[in-house]
């Protein structure tokens, strides 16, 4: 059975809490079902919903079975063509990079240092 494509348009039709695609390395995933689930809250995923997910599922780290819950979410790849226009990919070799403002910070990156500043915070308080 071959797997359908997308294109990133079709993708960003599916960005609310009650339908939401997300890509991660190409593929193409429903994580609507999911959204209850995610131990990260549903607030990251909606965040990525209709975009390509990447940078934002590898910069947390996840686990081998993290990995292995995509495998029931896919819904099919991104189009050969829409790879290229990914603007969360990293720049490859011999390709141009762009002269756009880089994007605001994610909920999690926020979210991680407030937290860290909480934790050092009472750590001062507590042994000063």
């Amino acid at each position: 059975m071959s797997e359908k494509t997308f294109t990133y348009a079709d993708i960003e039709s599916h960005k609310t809490r009650d339908d939401l695609w997300m890509v991660v390395h190409g593929k193409v995933y429903d994580v609507t079902k999911f959204v209850d689930e995610h131990p990260g809250g549903e607030e990251v995923l909606v965040d990525c919903g209709g975009e390509d997910a990447t940078d934002a599922f590898e910069d947390i780290g996840h686990s081998d079975e993290a990995r292995k819950v995509l495998d029931d979410l896919l819904v099919g790849d991104l189009d050969a063509s829409e790879k290229r226009k990914s603007t969360k990919a990293a720049p490859t070799a011999g390709s141009e990079i762009s002269s756009e403002p880089a994007s605001a910070p994610s909920f999690v990156t926020i979210l991680s240092i407030v937290l860290a500043l909480v934790a050092a915070y009472i750590a001062y308080t507590k042994y000063m």
